[in-house]
């Protein structure tokens, strides 16, 4: 299914929602009808679906569910009307340890996610994911977006378990209009703005699995940087006063406030969009639906007063909006007070879909299905942990002990302004006792540095980016953020661009290397090396794009720009079983630099 042109949406969101109330309420009566004792079905009833979404650096106020009246969020903020809302539900304070979280059950670090790039953002191999959880139960599985937690396999989101996958496994990406996407480990192009493409992906996978229980996994790339967003949105906020400010309102950037809830309306149009294909297609009464997000606001804006932002232990950077719809089963309307985070995720939707988690190591979190159906009694306090490069906190039920080992008692201290740990010293002792010996489990498992290599051959295409790859010489990167950078500045036969790689199938691989160059530069000869095998490629055509994305940002980036980058065939190489550097250089440079170089793309020939 392809966009639906503006034409054809004219329709106002309340009209959408009016339909959408009454095609939900008749799911609803015609799934309680089918479980009425004299009533009979033409089979056994099936296993619920389950999708999930997932914003991109949202934050918890971000939402006009929560008081925020910046903005209109009618499709997203109709889950808690239609189901439950987590009043407080926690994440890591950056995206791929959420993502690792979401998938395991497990803290972050206990799968090896360290970073957010260059290769610490891959989860270990074996983790078991809650795509082959619901695989194993005889789910069909699909990602559609932002992966962020390996690129190459076996790290890739096809061998974890999703039969479908449409999207980048990068951290961020340079382009959200018709940008290179991968889908199923094949590059291709990506068609309009990238939420509403991954929308439409997510859709056509729903559509095809109507018939069987599928686990849908849409983890959008927005609001995320760069601030980019389609006309008919960015419209109603370019010029809008903006009245709910950040609670240290000089610290906001007011322009990119306008951005960032521009593109979470988009989210809210296309979580539309998904709600509606399930009350089309009969599946909202027997489809599970939460949305979340992967940590704090990305800037600081509105927030319900909370201290800190994506990056930060502190309340708002680890808060995020959790809400979870299943008529005639969770309550509408329902609110859960207990604390709760992405580790829960797993094991509570196993639990709802009735299916076992064949996970080899323990959970570390807790199936919250007791709070969704009213079974809950005498539910426990616990303590969840945050960490981020050495800042850690802990939250109870009602404190949390920042990275400082200050006691701040949220209830009645959202923002976190007064430390009561000289009123409470045994609490806030037991804790930091607590806290500390959880940080010495997380660096102890971690190790001091990451020496995982770069898989190769375990697919038939192997995709080497520049993030991964280390620059030597005078070469540098684009942008000192790693994700969707490219290397520049190659001008020298002593320079070098090396990936410390594993080969895991022996045979010859059709090297290719992704490249601009000047006319004035054309000519040099290149060689990619392994282990004493080589194939050298002559620089022979001249591609000098221009850089692609600042016609669409809405407000300046930090991250890099991009190119359309040429794919120049190198030849056929040998690999053998091994680890061990690759490594690209230059035998000869007639000009002034070699070329600019976005990776090398490795296939297998046998």
């Amino acid at each position: 299914m392809r966009i639906r042109s503006a034409d054809s949406n004219r329709l106002t969101r309340k009209g959408r929602l009016w339909r959408r109330e009454a095609r939900l309420a008749g799911a609803v009566v015609a799934a309680s009808l089918a479980v009425l004792p004299g009533c009979t079905s033409e089979k056994e009833p099936t296993r619920p679906n389950v999708l999930v979404v997932l914003a991109d650096d949202q934050g918890w106020g971000d939402l006009s569910l929560h008081g925020n009246t910046n903005l209109s969020t009618p499709n997203i903020d109709s889950l808690a009307r239609d189901g439950a809302m987590f009043e407080r539900f926690f994440v890591s304070p950056v995206c791929s340890p959420t993502r690792a979280e979401f998938l395991t059950g497990r803290y972050h670090w206990r799968g090896g996610v360290r970073h957010t790039s260059s290769g610490g953002e891959r989860l270990d191999l074996d983790e078991h994911t809650i795509a082959e959880t619901f695989k194993a139960a005889g789910y069909a599985t699909g990602a559609f977006g932002k992966w962020h937690n390996g690129t190459q396999h076996p790290y890739h989101p096809n061998a974890r378990g999703f039969d479908e996958f449409y999207g980048f496994t990068s951290g961020h990406w340079a382009t959200y209009f018709d940008p290179p996407l991968d889908h199923n480990g094949e590059m291709v192009r990506g068609k309009g703005y990238i939420t509403d493409d991954l929308t439409d992906h997510a859709i056509e996978f729903i559509e095809k699995n109507r018939r069987r229980p599928f686990f849908c996994y849409v983890p959008y790339n927005t609001p995320h940087a760069p601030m980019q967003v389609p006309d008919r949105f960015w419209e109603k906020f370019a010029h809008a006063e903006i009245r709910m400010r950040n609670r240290d309102p000089e610290r906001e950037d007011v322009k990119f406030t306008r951005a960032a809830l521009a593109m979470v309306e988009n989210i809210d149009w296309n979580v539309g969009r998904l709600l509606e294909k399930l009350d089309e297609l009969g599946l909202a009464g027997n489809t599970i639906v939460f949305y979340f997000s992967d940590n704090g606001p990305n800037s600081w804006r509105w927030n319900g007063g909370m201290k800190g932002r994506k990056g930060s232990t502190d309340e708002g950077g680890v808060r995020v909006p959790a809400l979870m719809r299943w008529p005639g089963h969770i309550p509408a309307g329902k609110r859960i007070p207990q604390i709760a985070a992405a580790i829960d995720l797993l094991p509570t939707l196993a639990d709802l879909a009735g299916i076992p988690v064949k996970a080899e190591k323990p959970l570390d979190g807790v199936s919250l299905k007791p709070l969704l159906v009213g079974e809950a009694e005498n539910w426990p306090d616990r303590t969840i942990f945050h960490f981020w490069r050495r800042r850690a906190s802990l939250r109870t039920q009602e404190y949390r002990l920042d990275k400082e080992g200050r006691l701040f008692h949220i209830p009645s201290d959202p923002g976190q302004d007064h430390d009561v740990a000289a009123e409470h010293p045994e609490l806030a002792a037991r804790l930091k006792a607590e806290l500390e010996e959880w940080i010495r489990q997380a660096q102890a498992e971690l190790g001091p540095k990451d020496d995982r290599p770069f898989t190769v051959g375990y697919a038939p295409l192997t995709w080497l980016p520049a993030r991964d790859g280390v620059p030597h010489g005078g070469i540098k990167r684009s942008n000192r953020f790693p994700n969707s950078s490219y290397f520049v500045n190659w001008a020298s036969t002593a320079d070098s661009i090396t990936w410390d790689i594993e080969v895991g199938h022996a045979g010859e691989y059709q090297a290719t290397v992704y490249y601009t160059c000047p006319e004035n530069d054309v000519g040099s000869i290149i060689e990619l090396s392994f282990r004493g095998s080589a194939v050298q490629a002559k620089i022979s055509e001249a591609h000098d794009p221009p850089l692609i994305g600042a016609e669409h940002d809405r407000y300046p980036r930090w991250e890099s720009y991009t190119k359309d980058f040429k794919p120049l065939k190198l030849g056929k190489i040998r690999l053998e079983v091994d680890r061990g550097p690759l490594t690209l250089r230059a035998v000869e440079i007639p000009g002034g630099q070699v070329a600019d170089v976005q990776g090398v793309a490795l296939r297998r020939l046998d």
